[in-house]
């Protein structure tokens, strides 16, 4: 694909929303998994 401008891009021939939010979504959930991982090693360590 060849878009024009970074507008043009980011609207993703009008399927931005959906594109991005996906990112988003799927950005939250990683850092989310991470998160909680990061804080159960925490309190396993704490547990010997």
């Amino acid at each position: 694909m060849n878009w024009g401008s970074v507008s043009e891009f980011l609207a993703m021939g009008g399927k931005g929303l959906y594109v991005w939010g996906s990112y988003g979504v799927a950005f939250a959930v990683i850092a989310l998994e991470i998160g909680l991982l990061v804080m159960r090693r925490h309190a396993a360590g704490k547990d010997q």
